[in-house]
């Protein structure tokens, strides 16, 4: 019996190109196992082999998207492989958003069983979860093992064109898909049990969980707005001309503090938006209209508000990853508080 033909994906992290500063590495194809590949050979024993691994930069792969998943396509095309496997990137946002991608891409275009591994806040398990089989990892590379064990058991599976279990069974991200089950017990029966586990403190595994609402309670209002002293956050790239600190056009891994004092106007010759997910024309021919610098230094010389803080903090929201997102917040948060600053404006695009 011939083994499983698969082509992997990876970065130019795990593909041993380098790190950020290789991000913007073109795809190559090497007919090598390379990085988490070794493990996954470790895994499959004589059932499947690895007969290439494809590597591109995570900045490439997100600024050239049609692009770099065209060129990526007819390499996984040349091997016609049993299987695909992106992965896995944990909480790597641009590399999720990658690997979702291709693997989508192969599994819908090439008809290729496909898979990914991610952990369930990268933004690329909310973008394609519901496309392409996508194991839960834990965040960051520690959990490799864990991983490449899960992805490869349920990789097999696919290839073999075998019943895929549950997400609790096999590990992968519920795809929202339903599917009816017979079970022994009626579901009022089920309800009860459930209700008196839940009484007596124990646990119990509900049949249809709730989504979990990160609830913010809302702050003072301001008792005399023309004393306050006003900031401006922004989700929506807005950066001096050049983007000195190379924020990302998408899943952005920093953000910016950039100052404006004596500034009365942003203009297309000294700022622009780094932004990736919409037409930046608007934005790039007037910043203001992301940014109300304009309007803000009008009523803060009319007395209609205190002032405005010497610095605007901005990132790009797009593709983001929730706990970056939230990092960066508490950041900007605790600098803004020590800074006196007594009112946020946040926009976005």
């Amino acid at each position: 019996m011939s083994k499983i033909k698969v082509v992997h994906y990876i970065n130019q992290f795990f593909g041993g190109i380098g790190g950020e500063e290789k991000a913007d590495f073109e795809p190559v194809v090497k007919e090598e196992v390379i990085g988490p590949g070794l493990a996954f050979k470790q895994n499959f024993k004589d059932e499947a082999e690895i007969v290439a691994t494809v590597i591109c930069g995570d900045t490439y792969f997100n600024e050239n998207l049609e692009e770099a998943k065209a060129k990526v396509l007819e390499m996984v095309k040349e091997y016609n492989p049993d299987l695909f496997i992106a992965g896995p990137a944990f909480n790597a946002g641009r590399y999720g958003v990658a690997c979702g991608t291709i693997a989508t891409a192969v599994q819908d275009e090439l008809g290729i069983p496909s898979l990914t591994g991610m952990y369930v806040e990268n933004p690329g398990a909310d973008m394609f979860k519901k496309n392409v089989y996508m194991v839960s990892t834990k965040n960051s590379a520690a959990g490799m093992r864990g991983a490449v064990k899960s992805m490869s058991q349920l990789a097999l599976k696919l290839a073999k064109g075998e019943e895929i279990g549950t997400p609790d069974e096999e590990g992968y991200i519920a795809r929202g898909v339903r599917k009816n089950i017979f079970e022994d017990k009626r579901g009022s029966a089920r309800a009860v049990d459930m209700l008196i586990k839940k009484l007596k403190g124990e646990d119990f595994v509900t049949e249809f969980p709730m989504p979990d609402f990160d609830r913010v309670e809302p702050g003072k209002a301001i008792a005399d707005i023309t004393k306050a002293k006003i900031a401006i956050v922004t989700s929506g790239g807005i950066v001096p001309k050049g983007n000195p600190d190379h924020i990302e056009s998408s899943s952005a891994s920093k953000y910016g503090k950039y100052d404006i004092d004596g500034l009365d106007d942003l203009t297309s010759e000294t700022h622009e938006t780094a932004h990736g997910g919409h037409d930046p024309v608007y934005a790039n021919e007037d910043p203001d209209r992301v940014i109300p610098v304009d309007i803000l230094r009008e009523m803060e010389k009319n007395g209609e508000i205190g002032s405005l803080h010497r610095y605007f903090y901005s990132t790009t929201g797009n593709g983001t990853a929730v706990a970056s997102a939230k990092q960066y917040a508490a950041d900007i948060a605790k600098e803004l508080v020590e800074d006196g600053v007594d009112a946020v404006i946040l926009t976005s695009t």
